[in-house]
């Protein structure tokens, strides 16, 4: 089989050890029903069968495109195996930010090259949320990715600017102004601006706000981020103050 440098552990469950060869196909990179054969060895019935299956369950999904992602269900199961006290501290924040510019909120983290929607606004689009906790791309494209690259270390830059849409010059112009603005990887024809949300300095996850072109405001990148940056600035507080680290203005700690 063509899946990966490293063997997959397996079961002695046929079925199931085959399941696991189509996700781990699937979870590098979104895939075509041909390029997942030729990848994966299976035989092209055996490939479409399963991954048809795993989308049923939700494991897998399809893009705008028609290729296989990973599913919801995976990416929920994850954040619920990891919910932590930011995403606790994100969701009031969340709610006032979609309240105050009528935009949808979101939170991003970046776990294994991938950035995971792990916290949403009640969602202001008409129909369903195309967004939903759990979703994960590779960090790749879009502002929220270039925000989750843009502070990181010179090795871990170089490592993550591999195979990007965003170069370099543009991950430092992200850090000088302080935040990111384009078209949303995730949803089409919309644009998104992200910031950092900051915890000692480094940056833990992206806040951001997105919507379709047409509801943009003028100089949108210029004034979504002053809503935004305010809002990290909160957000970043109150998960100080969850891990008792806050210490208030005017205080003589040191």
């Amino acid at each position: 089989m063509n899946t990966a440098t490293r063997p997959l552990p397996t079961s002695g469950v046929g079925v199931l050890d085959k399941a696991s060869v189509v996700l781990s196909v699937v979870e590098s990179d979104p895939v075509t029903l041909a390029e997942l054969v030729a990848r994966s060895g299976l035989a092209r019935p055996t490939a479409h069968r399963i991954a048809v299956a795993l989308e049923r369950l939700g494991l897998l999904a399809r893009d705008f495109e028609g290729r296989f992602v990973l599913g919801p269900r995976l990416g929920n199961l994850s954040v619920e195996a990891q919910r932590d006290r930011l995403v606790q501290a994100a969701l009031p924040v969340l709610d006032e930010l979609s309240a105050q510019t009528g935009l949808d909120a979101r939170l991003f983290r970046r776990r294994d090259g991938r950035q995971v929607c792990v916290a949403t606004s009640p969602v202001r689009s008409a129909g369903q949320d195309p967004v939903p906790v759990g979703t994960s791309r590779p960090v790749k494209a879009g502002p929220v990715a270039q925000v989750l690259l843009a502070w990181e270390e010179p090795e871990e830059l170089y490592e993550g600017l591999r195979g990007a849409r965003f170069n370099a010059a543009q991950l430092a112009l992200v850090r000088r102004r302080g935040w990111a603005y384009g078209p949303d990887a995730m949803v089409p024809d919309a644009l998104s601006c992200a910031v950092p949300v900051l915890r000692t300095g480094r940056v833990t996850a992206a806040l951001t706000l997105s919507r379709s072109p047409a509801q943009a405001p003028a100089s949108p990148g210029r004034t979504l981020s002053r809503v935004l940056i305010d809002s990290a600035v909160v957000l970043s507080d109150a998960l100080l103050r969850a891990h008792g680290e806050f210490v208030p203005a005017g205080s003589s700690g040191t």
